[in-house]
C-alpha cells in the first residue's frame, strides 16, 4: 500500500498519458525515448534522499577516491621506499573502507526498498561488485593496520584489485543511471 501511494504521488498529471502509453508498450507521441518509457513503467526513483537527492549517489565518490589514492600512495612507496607513503595509505585505506561502508548502506537500502531498482538485473551485478569492492578494501585496511610491513606486495596487490572492481562496480552503476534512469530527476516536460 505505501508503495502505491509513493507513486502515486510521484506521478503528476502531465505524465499519466505517457505512463498509459509506457504500460501498453505504445511509444505514442509524447515521448519516444526507451529510457523515458521505463523510467514511468517502474518506479525507480530514490527513497534514500536528501531534499530530492539520492544518497547513495552523492557518497559513492568518496570510496571511488580513496580507493585510487590508495593505489597512488601505494606506487609512491614502491617507488620512492619513503615510510611517509605507509602512514598515508593506511589513512586512505580506511576511509576508503568505512565511506564505502557509508555508501554501500544506502544503495542497499535503495536496492531493498525501491521495486523498480530491485528487478534490474545490473542492480544486483553492481550491488555484488561493490560489496566485494568493500571486502577487499577492508583486507586492504586491515593488513596496513596489522602488518604495516607487508604493503608491498601485499598492499599493492589488494590496492590493485580494488581500482579494478571500482571500475567494474563504478561501469554497473553507470548502466543504472544511463541505460535504465535510476535515481535521477525527469521533468515531466522533457
Amino acid at each position: 500500500m505505501q508503495e502505491g501511494t509513493m507513486m502515486r504521488r510521484r506521478i503528476t498529471h502531465s505524465t499519466r498519458g505517457a505512463l498509459t502509453m509506457a504500460k501498453k508498450g505504445d511509444s505514442g507521441s509524447h515521448t519516444k525515448s526507451e529510457v523515458m518509457l521505463e523510467l514511468l513503467r517502474l518506479d525507480a526513483g530514490s527513497v534514500v534522499a536528501l531534499v530530492g537527492h539520492p544518497i547513495h549517489v552523492m557518497m559513492v565518490h568518496f570510496p571511488i577516491a580513496f580507493v585510487v589514492a590508495t593505489l597512488g600512495v601505494d606506487v609512491l612507496y614502491w617507488w620512492s621506499g619513503d615510510p611517509f607513503w605507509v602512514r598515508a595509505g593506511l589513512w586512505a585505506a580506511g576511509f576508503a573502507f568505512w565511506s564505502g561502508v557509508g555508501a554501500s548502506t544506502a544503495g542497499t537500502a535503495e536496492l531493498l526498498l525501491v521495486r523498480g531498482i530491485r528487478l534490474r538485473e545490473a542492480s544486483w551485478s553492481h550491488a555484488v561488485a561493490a560489496m566485494t569492492l568493500l571486502a577487499i578494501a577492508g583486507a586492504n585496511w586491515g593488513l596496513r593496520l596489522m602488518y604495516p610491513a607487508e604493503v608491498l606486495p601485499h598492499g599493492l596487490v589488494l590496492s590493485i584489485m580494488a581500482s579494478v572492481m571500482t571500475g567494474f562496480a563504478g561501469w554497473h552503476g553507470g548502466k543504472l543511471v544511463f541505460d535504465h534512469g535510476v535515481g535521477i530527476l525527469v521533468s515531466p516536460k522533457d
